[in-house]
């Protein structure tokens, strides 16, 4: 039996094969979501659905833990529409899948940070030194928990990597298992309300980080209009956020079952700005790109630019 990563990186290798099969079914986006944001609003609110209802369009949705796996699924074209941090792309780009970067949520991933639990000796990035630290492998954690270990003058040898995915870090975590581990919301706020637990640094004091809105390709090319109108109703609903942070926070608890304290506390540090992709996020994505390139995490140089989405004219 093949080994996972081998099975994984044969399947993206034929993605290429699967391009305009996708393109030439019409009717339908396929939209992948976490357990926070804008997309969870946007499903509970129905306004993509109603957006694209217009178009001849019907939405399907599909829960993902975090966002390297959502990416597997959009590059083998399990769905057309995903949203996750900055460094999952980069490795999915990186492996030759067949996205493009259709918005950004500039600064949304301000909600990471690397926590420790009661009792740590940890009072700086610098004691991370031969400790044992936790993050999902590819996420937007790695890339915080690497920049981090920069900022200290430390290498990524340094440390004793524990990639795990989120539920089990913070099983990892919890036991004592690990020294650290590197977050993002939902989990981070769930964890802050734990005994003992402190912040040793968050992404603010490190680099802000970028959310993304990745579209398959081939669907980006063949169904143009209808990603520009779900991306123009999740501008609507980013605006939403914005002024109405409470039922923000109402509406992620009920539909994740995150409590409500530890859901408002997630909604009430998130920048919900959504917009196209600048070159200032693309040189900001492009440095991301070179960091996990110098630490051979991924195997080649990428250019972001070759993934950017250019939506359609508009009539008018």
């Amino acid at each position: 039996m093949l080994a996972r990563r081998s099975f994984l990186a044969a399947a993206l290798a034929a993605v290429p094969a699967l391009r305009g099969a996708r393109a030439a079914v019409p009717g339908s986006l396929r939209i992948g979501y976490q357990r926070n944001g804008i997309l969870v609003v946007a499903k509970q609110q129905g306004v993509i659905e109603a957006a694209l209802d217009k178009l001849g369009y019907r939405v399907r949705w599909t829960e993902f833990s975090f966002g390297p796996p959502l990416l597997e699924a959009l590059a083998l074209d399990g769905i057309d529409l995903g949203q996750t941090g900055d460094a999952p792309p980069i490795f999915a780009q990186a492996a030759r899948a067949n996205l493009v970067y259709a918005a950004a949520q500039e600064a949304g991933g301000s909600g990471i940070a690397i926590l420790l639990p009661k009792g740590s000796p940890i009072r700086t990035l610098a004691d991370l030194k031969g400790r044992r630290v936790a993050f999902a492998k590819a996420s937007s954690a790695h890339n915080l928990t690497v920049a981090a270990l920069e900022k200290a003058g430390l290498g990524y040898a340094d440390i004793e990597p524990v990639t795990l995915a989120p539920a089990d870090a913070a099983a990892a975590f919890a036991r004592g298992s690990v020294d650290a581990w590197t977050i993002w919301d939902p989990y981070l706020a769930v964890a802050e309300a734990s005994d003992g637990v402190r912040v040793l640094v968050t992404a603010s004091d490190i680099a802000r980080q970028n959310n993304f809105f990745l579209a398959n390709r081939g669907f980006a090319e063949g169904h143009g209009p209808a990603l520009a109108a779900a991306i123009d109703a999740l501008a609507g609903v980013a605006r939403w956020c914005t002024e109405n942070r409470g039922d923000v926070a109402a509406i992620l608890s009920q539909g994740t079952g995150v409590p409500l304290a530890a859901t408002r506390r997630a909604v009430d540090r998130t920048d919900y700005v959504l917009g196209p992709v600048s070159p200032r996020v693309v040189a900001a994505q492009q440095a991301v790109a070179h960091r996990f390139h110098a630490l051979k995490l991924i195997p080649k140089p990428i250019r972001i630019a070759d993934a950017l989405w250019t939506p359609p004219a508009r009539n008018g």
